[in-house]
């Protein structure tokens, strides 16, 4: 099989027009986001160390990255379900499970992250 990097690159456009998507259509996603660069500023502002740094940005993008595949679930259920079903709700509300358990988590690294140059910040 050949590489095409015209493929390769065309394929960036669809991933951004998919990010685009949800943030335009889904509220969650728009909450993810702002909170995302709330985060960020303040983890500047705090002086972050580069670990803290990398750590919250893995902490943030996997968060948004299930907002994502929950959007891409949501969209492909509705596509093949044309009519409430028991199962469609159950695969919907999983996904929608799945954003809420690692935003549960994202507090708590994030508090973690956070409590200790706070403490410092406020000496």
């Amino acid at each position: 099989m050949k590489f095409s990097f015209a493929k390769f690159l065309k394929s960036f456009g669809f991933a951004f027009e998919g990010i685009v998507y949800a943030y335009k259509n889904e509220q969650n996603f728009r909450i993810h986001l702002g909170a995302a660069t709330i985060t960020i500023l303040l983890a500047f502002w705090l002086d972050f160390s580069s670990i803290r740094m990398l750590l919250l940005f893995i902490v943030i993008g996997v968060v948004l990255a299930l907002e994502l595949v929950n959007t891409a679930i949501e969209r492909v259920v509705d596509l093949v379900a044309k009519h409430h079903h028991p199962l469609a709700k159950e695969a919907k509300d999983a996904a929608s499970g799945a954003v809420l358990v690692f935003s549960i988590i994202a507090v708590i690294i994030g508090v973690l992250l956070f409590i200790e140059p706070l403490i410092n910040r406020m000496k």
